[in-house]
This record gives structure tokens, C-alpha cells and sequence, in this order.
């Protein structure tokens, strides 16, 4: 276990470490890029992974998409994490008419459809809009929707450290409730809080690949790794053109990574 641990934080590192630094240092291209001269051509020196039906770089676009990806599943996490941290560590700890109210809340957005939810509030939004608009309405979108599941699971451990033997200890020297719930609750919820933003991780990018095969989700010509299994709706021309499952074998590789990292942040105690 610890080395399949070992081996998918390497790999996320390492798609991190080119996702960032590739744009500048293995592509020759940007991701706009149209070279009329070379279209849907092979691999080779100048393009590795060829050219697409308009003649851009499919590398330079695979390394932008992965960014992209990456950057906003990441963004969306954290939001998730701190919308959950907020509505459950304030259910957990107040109780009472607020505690189900709350629960309330998350029950209603668990069992609903989350996936179907998502495409649902994504198809009402506008879908003529610029790269820059359509990344926040996609972080936005998988941020409030993916708060629930996280928030009860925080509710849970506030709840349990609320009425711990050191908490009542330190109600009872006097400390008022704002600090006693900054000063202890806080710290010994943060290992859930980490954990949950790792379980959100693979989530959110598994949702945005989903939004952008359908296009629903970042918007040309700006690529994510959603957008660009587009190309695999094409069945026929997979035999081909078999490189243009690259994007989808680094999508499966991220995934299962991600997943294995939060397995193992979720297993500490």
C-alpha cells in the first residue's frame, strides 16, 4: 500500500510539475496556435502527438487542458472544503434547531443526483460565454454543488469534539465559546478537512471531464481534459488516429492517482 501511496503522489507531482512548466519549456506552440499547413497531421518531430482538424498542437493543448484541469479541480475543492468546513463545523458545534437544519440541507443535496444536478444548472447557464467566464462558472458550479457529502463528515467530528473531555474542561475554566471552538475545535479538524479536500480532488475532475465531452464546460479555444475527449465521440477515425487517446489515458492516470492519495489522507487518523 505505502508504495502504491508512493507511486501515485510521484505521478501527481510530476503531471503537476509539467503542467505548469511544459507550456514554456516542451511546447514550441500555444494552444490557439492554427497551423493551416499541417492539418490533422501525424506525430513527429515538430508536433508529437500531431495536429487537430484546425491545425493546432495536440501536446501543446494535452499539457494547457491538464493545467487547466488540475488548477480548477483543485480551486473547486477548496471551495467545497470551506463551504463544508462553514456549514458543518457551525451545525456540529451550535446543535440544537441549527444542527437540523443543516442536516437537512446535506440530506437534500446527497441524495439527489449530484451528476445530473450539475449538467442540470450547467445547460440553464449561458453557453455563449468567453474561456475566462465559462472557468468560473465551472469552479463556481462544482464548488457549492460538492459541499454536502464533506460537510457531514464535518459535522460529525465537531459534534464528537464538542462534547469531548477537553473541550468541557475548557468551558469550564471559563473560555467563551468563540474561543474555545477557535482554539481546540479548530486544529483537531483540520486532518478532516485535508482528507476531504483530497476526496473532492478526483471528483471534480472526473465533473469537469464529464461538463466538457459535452460541452458544458471550459469553452474554446481555451483546452481541459474534458474538452479534448471530445475528439474521441469519433469512433472511426480511433483506428487511424490511435494518439488521440492520449488525453483520455492521462485523465484515467490522474484519476486513479488522486483517488489512491486520498485513500491513504483519508485512512490517517
Amino acid at each position: 500500500m505505502t508504495r502504491v501511496f508512493t507511486a501515485a503522489a510521484w505521478l501527481v507531482l510530476l503531471l503537476t510539475a509539467l503542467a505548469c512548466l511544459a507550456p514554456a519549456l516542451l511546447t514550441r506552440s500555444s494552444y490557439n496556435e492554427q497551423q493551416r499547413d499541417f492539418i490533422n497531421t501525424a506525430p513527429c518531430a515538430r508536433f508529437p502527438l500531431g495536429t487537430d482538424d484546425l491545425g493546432r498542437d495536440r501536446l501543446a493543448r494535452l499539457v494547457y487542458g491538464a493545467r487547466t484541469s488540475l488548477l480548477l479541480a483543485c480551486a473547486a475543492a477548496l471551495l467545497a472544503t470551506a463551504v463544508a468546513a462553514l456549514a458543518g463545523g457551525v451545525a456540529g458545534w451550535l446543535g440544537g434547531g441549527v444542527e437540523k437544519a443543516a442536516l437537512w440541507g446535506t440530506d437534500l443535496f446527497v441524495s439527489l443526483p449530484w451528476l445530473f444536478l450539475l449538467l442540470t444548472v450547467r445547460a440553464l447557464l449561458p453557453l455563449d460565454v468567453s474561456p475566462g467566464a465559462s472557468v468560473a462558472i465551472t469552479f463556481l458550479l462544482l464548488g457549492l454543488l460538492g459541499w454536502a457529502a464533506p460537510a457531514r463528515v464535518v459535522r460529525s467530528r465537531v459534534r464528537s469534539l464538542a462534547t469531548s473531555d477537553f473541550v468541557l474542561q475548557a468551558r469550564a475554566c471559563g473560555l467563551s465559546g468563540a474561543r474555545v471552538f477557535l482554539r481546540h475545535i479548530l486544529p483537531n479538524v483540520r486532518p478532516v478537512l485535508l482528507a476531504q479536500f483530497f476526496v473532492s480532488l478526483p471528483l471534480f475532475v472526473l465533473s469537469e471531464a464529464n461538463l466538457g465531452v459535452l460541452g458544458l464546460g471550459v469553452s474554446e479555444p481555451l483546452p481541459s481534459l474534458g474538452s479534448l475527449l471530445r475528439e474521441l465521440q469519433d469512433y472511426s477515425a480511433l483506428s487511424s488516429r490511435p494518439w488521440v487517446l492520449v488525453p483520455a489515458i492521462l485523465l484515467t492516470s490522474v484519476v486513479t492517482s488522486l483517488y489512491a492519495l486520498a485513500g491513504r489522507t483519508e485512512a490517517q487518523p
